[in-house]
């Protein structure tokens, strides 16, 4: 995507009036000024950022966002002198695998695809549907004989449903008593549904029921007979256009296929107040309803939607949603939902399993933003959207038939996962990703929480289903230094980190080893007095004509904050690991990072995930090492395809490889770009997805979508881009790629085992290998899975009833044993 004059011009207008907000709405401050000399004008051009202003703050210059890293990091001391620290920073700060090293692991990687795969069958979608539904859930979807004339049954709620008639109307009760067919659904249309021994009644919220006259009654429950017929009309909806059943496992306990996504925000519409996203991920009455632009876009035709300009570098755009979708979703266009159910629907069925949904909140950024409906409180916020991700998984079970039926679950251990999973399912890790956790914001130094409030508030976190965490997003917090952002966004949010903390960033020149890991770069040019100053941030006060702080004066590049984990910072990793959540070191400035892989590595926790690019080649063997999972920000296919192959040279033999990607849609995150329909390698459709199912282009309303030339426009099109990266890798890598892909969530849910306390598998990991004697004392007849790994660590093999282990004898380092579990997952013999 190529970077306008007119994109850069409408980020200048949004920072600086993102700036004047900040600055009004807190405290009055001295001002400086900036005054651009001829020769510091073209060096400001040579320098200008190309990335855009957002509210999630994830840049989209096309030019970086396939990078290995978005976050570039150092580890330094505050306590010695600078030459000393730059010493230290060289000898520190860089990726220690060898070439050799690096060729051995890929080799380790290479060699686990040839591994025995699981048998995978296919799981039904919903029950057959009966002639006369079995339950008052059964009839969602369904078109049924309604006093003789044929009615669609569209589930709004478990047990209600809209009657959408032969003419595209809803059965709507009236105050006067009649039933008319209404045009539109509304709370009138809404019928709550029970079977009796008799047939079905249905009756409104306030009480009435259907007659069986044309009107509806406050007395008298009739019951009406439904049978299965034709000639119901469609309900407006998406489609998901794959075909095929979805795979499933033949035990509930068996290895895992699929893909792993370990960073979307699919609750963003509550964030910011509520105001910023337009559109949601589900509404009772479906696609329509839920596929709407925001009010303020449609007010002025899509022509003053500055936030959206901005960040797509369009600067109007057509505002209807459903059915036309014209212009949104699209990879660019960040404002607008494309984590749509139905799409999510479509990832599901071609071939993902395993979620990551982050609970995202920036509150200074909230208060700054004009409209807003929702508590700026980080979680308050975080809590919102937590109950909003249990009303999505009920919305989809009423569509699926009952409760537990939907294809969503959220859980909340890897066990439970690994069920969730093998039945077929998609498996809904729920985590956090905000800049305030636990209130834990300071104040000139002063933290603004202790031990007490982080127990409570993270105790209420655990409870509600969070099991993933980012203690770090935008800003310095009493827990961490963060590793910031740059260009006209590092001003921004630096100032907001000002008006938030009471102090700026701590960057200071530093010089990494391998000149990659450092902290964001903040752009320094010469001012009038030969010191340092943001010539952007000059410019957008310039633009604004407002009086900002004087920033601070930060060196040449590269930068790295000084600031790093706290005391509280350490305690609330302890406190994670207490609770054996899952840690998330991204934005953490890599002092941080580093002192919480210290930490980690002391207490030997292997329950670390890096979710979407924003650590850095210094710390990412560190995570192999301890048995972490890594995810890389998805971004364009030619660029994930980069970072794959540069993350096989970090494989770590003692663990399982599979590899993830992190999309943070929704997190205001540019989506992949489309590389063609003149590509000679592009997607042919339809194509074979996961395990045989078949996936055609996707039909939106009267939009056809097709990855070559639309790229990632919204969460269902992630099947294609996999199929993208295996066109894109040719028969070797391509295969390779996806092979690695499929082993993802299985290496996620190893990751989460063994923060549960398991003990790695004893093949890969010989110092565990025990003797046959002594893992026949510790395994009996009748212990659940579970007991079996907490006896003797994570099996080396789990196919179907069977898991593989390693023993030793006095002449054998390495027996293979074979323990046996009945299907309802009892061990019944061990051999």
């Amino acid at each position: 995507m190529k970077w306008t004059p007119n994109r850069h011009h409408l980020r200048l207008l949004l920072a600086g009036g993102i700036a004047a907000g900040l600055v009004a709405s807190a405290i009055t401050v001295p001002t400086y000024s900036f005054t651009r000399t001829a020769s510091t004008q073209q060096a400001y051009e040579d320098a200008r950022p190309v990335q855009a202003a957002d509210g999630h703050w994830h840049k989209h210059d096309p030019a970086r966002k396939n990078d290995l890293s978005q976050s570039d990091e150092i580890r330094q001391s505050d306590e010695v002198s600078p030459n000393a620290r730059s010493a230290a920073a060289q000898a520190d700060t860089a990726d220690p695998t060898t070439a050799e090293q690096a060729r051995r692991n890929a080799a380790y990687a290479a060699g686990s695809r040839s591994s025995t795969d699981p048998t995978l069958v296919r799981a039904t979608l919903r029950s057959p549907r009966l002639a006369v539904p079995e339950n008052r859930y059964a009839v969602a979807g369904g078109c049924y004989t309604l006093a003789g004339a044929p009615v669609r049954f569209q589930a709004t709620d478990l047990g209600v449903n809209l009657l959408y008639t032969s003419n595209s109307a809803f059965l709507t009760g009236t105050r006067s008593g009649a039933v008319t067919a209404a045009a539109k659904p509304s709370a009138d249309a809404e019928w709550i549904t029970r079977k009796t021994s008799a047939g079905f009644t249905f009756q409104l919220a306030d009480g009435r029921y259907l007659a069986g006259n044309g009107t509806i009654t406050a007395t008298t429950a009739k019951a009406f007979a439904l049978r299965t017929t034709t000639g119901c009309p469609a309900y407006p909806e998406v489609d998901v256009d794959v075909s095929g059943n979805p795979h499933a496992g033949t035990t509930s306990f068996q290895e895992v296929r699929g893909y792993v996504d370990a960073h979307v925000h699919g609750m963003a519409f509550e964030f910011l107040g509520g105001k910023v996203h337009c559109g949601r991920p589900w509404h009772k009455y479906g696609a329509p309803y839920a596929l709407e632009d925001c009010a303020d876009h449609k007010l002025t035709g899509g022509k003053g939607a500055l936030l959206e300009a901005v960040l797509s570098g369009n600067t109007s755009h057509d505002p209807v949603g459903w059915p036309t979708f014209k212009d949104w979703p699209a990879p660019e266009s960040l404002t607008h939902e494309g984590t749509y159910y139905k799409w999510m629907e479509r990832s599901w069925r071609g071939g993902q399993r395993l979620m990551v949904n982050l609970l995202v909140e920036n509150g200074k950024l909230c208060q700054v933003y004009p409209m807003k409906k929702n508590s700026c409180d980080d979680m308050e916020s975080a809590k919102l959207q937590a109950r909003d991700m249990r009303a999505m998984e009920r919305y989809i079970d009423a569509q699926y038939g009952g409760p537990g039926k939907g294809w969503y679950r959220i859980v909340t251990t890897p066990f439970e996962a690994r069920k969730v999973i093998n039945q077929g399912k998609l498996a809904v890790v729920m985590g956090i990703e905000v800049s305030i956790p636990f209130g834990c914001t300071m104040k000139l130094d002063i933290p603004q929480c202790n031990r007490a409030s982080i127990t409570r508030q993270l105790d209420d976190l655990h409870n509600i289903g969070v099991r993933q965490m980012e203690l770090v997003n935008k800003f310095d917090n009493a827990l961490s230094g963060v590793a910031g952002d740059e260009g006209a966004v590092g001003a921004v949010v630096n100032l907001a980190n000002f008006l938030e903390t009471g102090s700026f960033w701590n960057m200071r020149h530093c010089e990494p080893a391998d000149g990659e890991s450092a902290d964001k770069t903040q752009l320094a040019l010469p001012d009038i007095s030969g010191g340092q100053q943001d010539a952007l941030f000059g410019a957008v006060a310039q633009v604004a004509g407002i009086g900002l702080p004087a920033l601070p004066l930060y060196g040449t590049p590269l930068h790295c904050n000084q600031r790093g984990l706290t005391d509280l910072g350490g305690f609330a990793i302890e406190q994670l690991m207490a609770r054996k959540m899952l840690i998330d070191p991204d934005h953490m400035s890599v002092k941080g990072r580093s002192a919480t892989l210290d930490q980690l590595e002391e207490a030997r926790y292997s329950g670390v995930v890096s979710s979407h690019s924003w650590s850095t080649p210094d710390a990412y063997p560190r995570i192999y090492r301890l048995g972490g999972f890594v995810a890389p920000m998805a971004g364009d296919s030619t660029g994930f395809m980069k970072k794959w192959k540069r993350h096989l040279g970090w494989a770590d033999r003692r663990y399982y490889f599979g590899f993830g990607f992190g999309a943070d849609i929704n997190g205001l995150a540019e989506q992949g770009q489309p590389r063609g329909a003149d590509a000679p390698d592009k997607v042919t459709y339809p194509f074979a997805g996961l395990n045989g199912v078949s996936i055609g282009k996707q039909h939106s309303g009267e939009r056809v979508y097709d990855v070559n030339v639309d790229g990632v426009a919204h969460y269902g099109l992630y099947p294609d881009w996999i199929e993208d990266l295996r066109r894109l890798g040719g028969a070797t890598d391509g295969a390779a790629i996806v092979e690695d892909l499929t082993r993802g969530p299985e290496a996620y849910l190893q990751t989460w085992e063994r923060a549960q306390g398991i003990k790695p598998d004893s093949c890969r990991n010989p110092g565990l290998r025990r003797t046959p004697t002594a893992v026949k004392r510790l395994v009996r007849p009748g212990m659940t899975t579970t007991a079996v790994m907490k006896a003797v660590g994570q099996p080396f093999t789990r196919l179907g009833t069977t898991y593989g282990i390693c023993a030793r004898t006095s002449t054998e380092p390495n027996v293979r044993m074979t323990i046996t579990f009945t299907r309802a997952g009892r061990v019944s013999s061990v051999r």
